[in-house]
């Protein structure tokens, strides 16, 4: 909870300072789940498991100027904790920095292409594996092993389009692909998308 507290407080600078200057920013919240492949065909039990499934809160707030380029930050986090390989509980959390590029050019009918524009992020981030009860309930002898809080360097991509429903608020159906480094230390893959959607505001500075 300490490094939670450290990241909102990074992130709170991080947006008053936008505010005071930007020309865009936009604060949103939403929810996702995580996709990613399994070892469907071992033998063994004890396998890594795939790091999928689960409802992911998520917050984070965008600063774009008026060509197009910006930056963003953003965190999302398993809200109820799984269990990994049926004995030890884990929730992981995933936070991210980038810079972004929300083009002019608008690919949507004209109809609804003043209500709607698209934003892309690349950037660099980490993943906290969060482990609950150290011994788990495991029986040793059958080749299960016990985890401790784990950290991993990712690298983030995204993907989505903001559409205006009132004034200033808008709903982001959105896409972000993550490459974990190491992550096969833990789960099975180091490659995990995320799907969801946010609702969000945005304020115009001059």
């Amino acid at each position: 909870m300490r490094k939670f507290a450290r990241i909102t407080s990074v992130c709170a600078l991080l947006l008053f300072a936008t505010l005071a200057s930007a020309q865009q920013v936009d604060l949103f919240a939403g929810g996702n789940t995580l996709f990613s492949t399994s070892n469907d065909t071992a033998s063994l039990r004890y396998l890594p498991p795939p790091e999928r499934g689960g409802v992911y809160p998520s917050a984070g707030f965008d600063r774009i100027y008026k060509n197009g380029f910006g930056y963003s930050g953003e965190f999302t986090f398993r809200y109820k904790q799984a269990f990994y390989n049926d004995y030890q509980k884990y929730r992981p959390v995933l936070y991210d920095f980038n810079a972004v590029l929300a083009p002019r050019f608008n690919p949507f009918p004209a109809r609804i292409s003043k209500r709607t524009s698209t934003i892309f992020m690349a950037g660099v981030g980490g993943q906290t594996v969060l482990y609950y009860n150290p011994y788990g309930n495991c029986i040793y002898q059958s080749g299960c092993s016990t985890h401790l809080n784990s950290n991993h360097f990712l690298l983030h991509v995204s993907g989505g389009f903001n559409y205006r429903v009132w004034r200033n608020l808008f709903i982001r159906p959105e896409a972000h692909y993550y490459y974990i480094i190491n992550n096969t230390n833990d789960f099975h893959s180091n490659s995990v998308l995320r799907l969801g959607a946010s609702v969000g505001y945005t304020f115009h500075t001059d």
